[in-house]
C-alpha cells in the first residue's frame, strides 16, 4: 500500500558524482534535501577508472571547488597519485589528474552526505515521477513509499534502463552488477520527456600479482603534489606508481578475428558510444593503420589487489578478452578478476533544458550528469553542482545562477549541451572552449569564487583566505613592476644559459619575466626581495604578464559576446512566424528556445543572417513596447 513518507524542497535521484554535488549544494543553501540511491554502498562509486581530472576535466574539478563543491576536497583526501598533465604545452592546457582509492573516495563522499545538515540519504529505487496539481513533484519508490518535493534533480548515471553486454550475453543491470533503474524510464516517457539510448564501457580488472611489472614503463606522480582544492594547504604524498604497456599486432589480429562476436558490430547494442573514449575493438577498426595502442595499468586502491587497464574497454566475449590481454607485454599471465563490459542506458536530450539545467516544459525538474548525455565523473559533478544550486535558488525565490562560456568550462559544458545537444556521450576537452587562455585551471578561484560566495557556498573562512590571496597577487604584481635588477655577471650568466640577450643597464623584474625563456624559478637567485608566499600566486602572476596581450584581446571578444548575451529573447516567441528566417533556423530555434541572441548564434543551423533578422525583430518589439 502506498504511503506518504516525507516532503522535501529538493529531491535528488541518484548518488553518483552528479547527485552528490547536487544534494550537498542544495542542503548547504538551506533547503531540506533528499538524496535517493538504489544501493547505499554505491554512493560516489567509480565504476570505470578510479581517477579524477585529466585534460580539461581537471579544469572542471578546480571550478567545482572554486564554487564551493566537494569533488576537489575529496580527491585530495583520497588520491594515490597526482600528476600535472601537458606541462610541455602552454598554461591553458595544464590539467591535474589523480588516481584515487575508489573505496576510500566512496566512503568519504557517503559520510559527507550523512553528516550534512538538511540532507537525508535514502536507499530507495524511484520508480515513478508525477507532477501534482499544486506544482510539486510526487516520487514513488519500489517499496511504495511516496515523497513530495518542490523540485527534483535526475542524476541517474548509467542505471536508467541499464543493460550490460559481454559478447553474446546481455542482461539488465546497472554498473558493477548493481540493480538497474527499470521502471523510471516509462514514467519519464509518460511525462512527455524525450529520452534515448547511449552506451559506455569499462575495461577488465586484473590481479596485481599476475602482472609482470619488469616489462612495463613506470609512471610516477609529481613532487611536490599540487592539490585540486584551493582549501587544501598540506596535501599528502604520492603513494603508488602507475605503469604503461602497449598492444601489438597479435592483439590486433585476435580482435579482428573475433570482431563479429562484438555486440557493437553485430548490431545487438543500439546505444551510441563515446566518440573520444572508444573501446579497444573500436580503436582497432577505426584506426586500422596504427600498429599499437597505449594502455595504462593503474591501482584501484591501497587495500585491494585489483588493477585497472585504462584504454582497454571492451564488449567482446570473456574468452576473447583473455586472449588479447595475454598478448600484451606484462599481461601474458594476468588473471582477470572482473571482465570488461559495455553498458547501455537511457538519457535525456539536453536541448529540452535551459542554462540552469531545468527542463523548459517541466518546471522544477532538473537533469545532471550522464542523464544529460555527458560522460565522465567531472562533467557529472559540474552539472550536479549547477543543478543543485539552481533548484535551491528556485525554492528560495532567488535569481538563478547561470555560468556563461566566458566564465568557465562548466559554462561551456552546459551551453554546449543545452544549445547544441549531443549525438554521442559528451566529453569536455580544452578545444571546446574559445577562451582557453582566460579559463585556466590556475585562476579558477579568481573567476568563480566570488560567484560561489554570492550564491552562499563559500564560507567566511574560505572567503577571507581568497581575498588575502587576491591581495597578495596585487602586491606581487606591484613589486615586480617596481623592482629593478641591476646588471651583473650572475644575471647575464643566467640570461646566456637561457639563450636570451644580456643586459648592460638595470632592468625591471617584470620585463625579465615577460621573456619567454625566463621564469620565477630561473630568476630566484637574483630576486632578493621575493616574498615567501604560495607558489600558485607566482604562477598566476607570471602567466598574466607573459600572455598579457593575448588575454586583453580575448577579454575584448568576451565583452562583445556578452553584449549579445544581454539581448534577451522572449520566452514565448514563435520563430515560425518571423519573416526572413530560413526554414532550418526556424525549426532549430523553436526546438532549442534560446534565452538570448548569443545562445541563438551558437545553434547549429542558425546563420549570421538569421541573427540579423532576430536583431531587427527585437528592435520592432522594442518600438512597439512588447519587449520582455
Amino acid at each position: 500500500m502506498k504511503f506518504i513518507a516525507g516532503e522535501f524542497d529538493v529531491a535528488v535521484i541518484g548518488a553518483g558524482h552528479a547527485g552528490i554535488e547536487a544534494g550537498l549544494a542544495a542542503a548547504r543553501l538551506g533547503c531540506k534535501t533528499g538524496v535517493f540511491t538504489i544501493n547505499m554502498d554505491a554512493v560516489g562509486n567509480c565504476p570505470c577508472n578510479p581517477s579524477i581530472g585529466g585534460t580539461a576535466k581537471g579544469h572542471l574539478v578546480r571550478e567545482i571547488d572554486a564554487l564551493g563543491g566537494e569533488m576537489g576536497k575529496a580527491t585530495d583526501d583520497c588520491f594515490l597519485q597526482i600528476r600535472m598533465l601537458n606541462r610541455g604545452k602552454g598554461p591553458a592546457v595544464h590539467s591535474l589528474r589523480a588516481q584515487i582509492d575508489r573505496r576510500a573516495y566512496s566512503t568519504r563522499m557517503k559520510h559527507t552526505l550523512e553528516l550534512q545538515e538538511n540532507l537525508e540519504l535514502r536507499q530507495a529505487e524511484i520508480v515513478a515521477l508525477e507532477r501534482t496539481e499544486d506544482g510539486r513533484w510526487l516520487l514513488t519508490t519500489r517499496l511504495e513509499a511516496q515523497y513530495y518535493s518542490k523540485t527534483v534533480i535526475l542524476a541517474t548515471g548509467t542505471y536508467l534502463g541499464g543493460k550490460v553486454y559481454v559478447g553474446d550475453v546481455s542482461y539488465e543491470s546497472g554498473p558493477d552488477g548493481m540493480f538497474p533503474s527499470k521502471f523510471l524510464p516509462d514514467s519519464l516517457e509518460k511525462l512527455g520527456m524525450r529520452i534515448r539510448r547511449f552506451k559506455t564501457g569499462t575495461p577488465a580488472r586484473v590481479l596485481k600479482s599476475s602482472i609482470d611489472f619488469s616489462e612495463l614503463e613506470e609512471q610516477s606522480g609529481d613532487e611536490p603534489v599540487v592539490p585540486f582544492s584551493y582549501d587544501t594547504e598540506h596535501p599528502k604524498e604520492n603513494k603508488i606508481k602507475c605503469h604503461i604497456s602497449w598492444t601489438n599486432e597479435k592483439t590486433k589480429q585476435i580482435i579482428l578475428d573475433n570482431i563479429d562476436r562484438s555486440p557493437m558490430y553485430s548490431g545487438k547494442i543500439e546505444g551510441i558510444g563515446p566518440r573520444y573514449c572508444p573501446s579497444i575493438e573500436d580503436k582497432i577498426m577505426r584506426f586500422s593503420d596504427k600498429p599499437r595502442h597505449q594502455l595504462f595499468i593503474e591501482p584501484c586502491g591501497i587495500d585491494t589487489e585489483e588493477m585497472y587497464l585504462q584504454g582497454m574497454s571492451s564488449s567482446l566475449p570473456e574468452d576473447v578478452q583473455l586472449k588479447f590481454y595475454h598478448s600484451i607485454k606484462g599481461l601474458e599471465n594476468c588473471v582477470v578478476m572482473r571482465p570488461a563490459y559495455a553498458i547501455e542506458y537511457f538519457c535525456a536530450d539536453p536541448i529540452q533544458m535551459n542554462q540552469t539545467l531545468e527542463f523548459m516544459d517541466f518546471p522544477g525538474l532538473y537533469g545532471a550528469g550522464q542523464f544529460n548525455g555527458s560522460s565522465g565523473y567531472e562533467e557529472a559533478a559540474a552539472q550536479g553542482l549547477v543543478a543543485g544550486i539552481n533548484a535551491a535558488l528556485k525554492v528560495l525565490g532567488r535569481e538563478p545562477m547561470i555560468l556563461d562560456r566566458a566564465s568557465s568550462y562548466i559554462g561551456t559544458l552546459i551551453d554546449d549541451l543545452v544549445t547544441k545537444g549531443c549525438n554521442d556521450p559528451y566529453r569536455m576537452m580544452t578545444s571546446r572552449s574559445e577562451y582557453r587562455l582566460i579559463l585556466r585551471q590556475d585562476n579558477a578561484d579568481t573567476r568563480l569564487t566570488p560567484i560561489g560566495r554570492e550564491v552562499g557556498l563559500i564560507t567566511d573562512r574560505r572567503w577571507q583566505k581568497f581575498t588575502e590571496k587576491q591581495k597578495l597577487m596585487k602586491q606581487e604584481l606591484e613589486r615586480i613592476k617596481k623592482t629593478v635588477i641591476p646588471p651583473s655577471e650572475e644575471l647575464n650568466k643566467i640570461l646566456v644559459s637561457r639563450e636570451t640577450s644580456e643586459v648592460n643597464t638595470g632592468i625591471r623584474l617584470i620585463d625579465l619575466l615577460k621573456r619567454p625563456e625566463l621564469n620565477y624559478d630561473v630568476l630566484k637567485s637574483i630576486d632578493t626581495t621575493r616574498p615567501d608566499i604560495n607558489p600558485n600566486i607566482f604562477e598566476q602572476v607570471e602567466i598574466e604578464i607573459k600572455y598579457e596581450g593575448y588575454i586583453k584581446r580575448q577579454l575584448i571578444i568576451i565583452e562583445q559576446v556578452r553584449k549579445m548575451e544581454k539581448k534577451l529573447l522572449p520566452k514565448d516567441i514563435d520563430y515560425s512566424k518571423i519573416e526572413g528566417l530560413r526554414l532550418e533556423a526556424r525549426e532549430k530555434l523553436n526546438k532549442v528556445r534560446p534565452s538570448n541572441l548569443g545562445q541563438a548564434g551558437r545553434i547549429s543551423g542558425v546563420s549570421p543572417a538569421d541573427i540579423s533578422v532576430l536583431v531587427i525583430y527585437l528592435a520592432s518589439l522594442k518600438n512597439h513596447g512588447k519587449e520582455n
